[in-house]
């Protein structure tokens, strides 16, 4: 009887101790699986809720920025050229030179040189010594003739005399008329010998004075070739160089095309290397002769008397050909391609329209528009590069300048 009692108990014990290990049991199951539910829950609000609003809001941010990018147009400066007037100038560099160079020499029998009286730059007058030549000689020459003139001067007072009194003894038959017309014939005679006196003697005084080197015309001495002590003849060549009148010009090298537009009496800016000043001149001539090396002729600018101008020296020129009446656009409204220049204008649409062009003077100011414009379109001055025709914009008004 005990024993079964003790045995009963004792599983009751056992049962009483087990129930709470299987509650634990179960209760750890249900957190277990409230815990994998609110995983998956929140996984599901993750990547399907959230990502969804996410891949939404791309979509849409998207089509309002196509819509947005839709509506939205480039923006072109675009301005109205109009018309002014446009000067050609044609640039051209060269040598400065005397207008017209005379050479000066010994014109005389030549001899010693005693004296130079002028020094490279002098101006001198026409007419005026530059060197002297020794004379002894010739100067006694001179005085024998003039000596002879005295004689036969002499001898014709002699035959006059005795002419007027043998006239004075044929009226009282003292002498013939044969004596008269001897008499004459040698008082004649005489007469002749004294010009011929005076002619000797002037051509000696003139080969005297052209012993002296004398200058041709007025002008500017340019070089001297000749001391005091040489011996100067009719072949020893220049002696001095004087430019007549003191007239310098400058030969500008221009190739064949800007040649052609240059007319005689263009003016033209000349201005020496290293210097400041600018002179004013004007093309007398224009070579009728072009180099078949070089592809190039010379304008020959004519410039006043300037002591600043020294012939050899270098120059460069601005000549004016001329002028027009164009449209003036920047350079960077003109396009190029294989079909030539053109711009893009912009029609009352606001739409881009291609516009082929002929170019003409290009100068700091801009380009010359010779051909395709009015002056009155609106020209796109930017971007025309990445327009296409037909293409609508928003232009930006601008006024160039002038």
């Amino acid at each position: 009887m005990n024993y079964e009692g003790r045995m009963v108990g004792g599983d009751e014990r056992l049962a009483l101790d087990g129930e709470p290990q299987a509650k634990s049991r179960r209760i750890w199951r249900i957190v277990a699986i409230v815990l994998v539910i609110a995983a998956m829950v929140g996984a599901w609000m993750v990547f399907g809720s959230g990502g969804g609003e996410k891949a939404a809001e791309p979509a849409k941010s998207g089509a309002a920025g196509g819509a947005a990018g839709a509506r939205q147009l480039p923006t072109v400066t675009v301005a109205v050229p109009g018309r002014q007037s446009i000067t050609t100038v044609v640039s051209g560099t060269g040598s400065l030179a005397a207008r017209r160079e005379m050479p000066v020499g010994v014109a005389g029998e030549g001899g010693l040189v005693t004296r130079v009286l002028v020094e490279p730059g002098d101006w001198v007058n026409a007419g005026q010594v530059l060197a002297t030549v020794d004379r002894s000689v010739q100067s006694q020459t001179a005085q024998s003739q003039a000596a002879n003139i005295r004689v036969a001067q002499a001898d014709l007072s002699l035959a006059q005399a005795e002419l007027d009194r043998a006239q004075q003894l044929l009226a009282r038959g003292f002498v013939s008329k044969a004596d008269i017309d001897r008499k004459t014939a040698t008082r004649d005679a005489a007469a002749a010998r004294v010009r011929v006196a005076q002619a000797q003697l002037s051509e000696t005084q003139a080969r005297n004075r052209r012993l002296d080197i004398r200058a041709p015309a007025a002008g500017l001495v340019l070089t001297r070739a000749v001391e005091p002590g040489q011996i100067v003849s009719a072949g020893s060549g220049t002696l001095f160089r004087v430019a007549q009148g003191g007239q310098m010009e400058l030969r500008a090298q221009l190739a064949e095309a800007d040649l052609q537009r240059i007319p005689v009496g263009a003016r033209a800016e000349v201005t020496p290397v290293g210097m400041d000043r600018t002179f004013s001149g004007e093309v007398w001539q224009v070579s009728p002769v072009i180099d078949p090396q070089t592809r190039q002729g010379i304008a020959r600018i004519a410039l006043s008397f300037d002591r600043a101008l020294r012939p050899g020296g270098f120059a460069s020129a601005r000549i004016t050909a001329g002028g027009a009446v164009a449209p003036l656009l920047p350079q960077s409204a003109i396009q190029s391609d294989a079909k030539g220049n053109y711009v893009y204008i912009l029609n009352a649409k606001d739409e881009a329209e291609r516009r082929a062009v002929t170019t003409g003077e290009v100068s700091d100011a801009g380009v010359a528009i010779t051909g395709g414009l009015e002056g009155t379109e609106r020209v796109v001055l930017t971007a025309g590069a990445f327009l296409n025709p037909g293409q609508k914009v928003k232009p930006n008004l601008t006024t160039l300048k002038r």
